[in-house]
């Protein structure tokens, strides 16, 4: 489980996330919605390593997520798939999925395991394989961006606004393939502005406004409430 407790960040003067508490049941789907600057990716930041916090906890399965070391999060079940995919464009598809693995690197046969599932999933990446990363569409390189991801082999699959950019079809394309990470265990937090295609796959959720949890429920419950329907899904 990720348990959040009073988690407060700041840069500087500036109190970025303030007093967040939230969770993440084993195998469940959990949506953060919320707009630009509301604080989606901070937190994914801060849960990741990257960010530290000012004060409060953050812990997957009892393991502090907010003291060590990216790579630690990562050997630790914690993976991130970054808001703009970040890849590295001159590389081929196959490195830039590797590169996912770094923390597994003496887990050879395990890391030709994943790789092979990565192709499953994203059958399109096995014949672009050799291409650039930067060669690719828009909606392939997020599929390369969630492949690397999973190829840490995760317990937990950060998100960060997947759909940023994308068709409707291939949207619906990539929330199908998060259904059936989800299927064989994988926990998910998924930072959303498309609160539709979001809600529609998640169990649950929190909207996060200037930085603070003003809103939680099931899926169902945010869906019906008027703050939600009117703010995200345009009703």
């Amino acid at each position: 489980m990720l348990d959040v407790q009073h988690l407060n960040v700041k840069y500087g003067a500036f109190t970025a996330l303030t007093d967040i508490n939230l969770q993440v049941q084993q195998g469940e789907i959990v949506v953060l919605l919320g707009a630009n600057g509301a604080g989606k990716s901070t937190l994914f930041r801060t849960l990741s390593g990257l960010q530290r916090p000012a004060s409060g906890t953050a812990t997957w399965n009892g393991t502090p997520l907010t003291g060590g070391k990216p790579e630690f999060n990562v050997a630790h079940g914690v993976a991130q798939c970054p808001e703009g995919r970040l890849l590295f464009p001159e590389l081929s598809v196959e490195k830039n999925l590797r590169l996912g693995a770094y923390v597994r690197r003496k887990d050879r046969a395990g890391i030709e395991d994943s790789l092979g599932h990565v192709y499953q999933l994203f059958p399109a990446m096995l014949q672009k394989k050799n291409a650039p990363a930067g060669s690719l569409s828009g909606g392939q390189q997020q599929m390369v961006a969630i492949g690397r991801a999973l190829m840490a082999k995760p317990q937990l699959l950060l998100l960060d606004e997947p759909s940023l950019g994308l068709a409707p079809l291939v949207v619906e394309q990539v929330f199908e393939v998060l259904r059936q990470i989800n299927r064989e265990g994988v926990s998910v937090l998924l930072a959303e502005q498309n609160a539709f295609a979001a809600l529609g796959i998640a169990h649950r959720g929190y909207v996060l406004e200037s930085g603070k949890v003003t809103l939680q429920g099931s899926q169902q419950e945010l869906m019906n409430d008027d703050r939600v329907r009117s703010a995200y899904l345009g009703v």
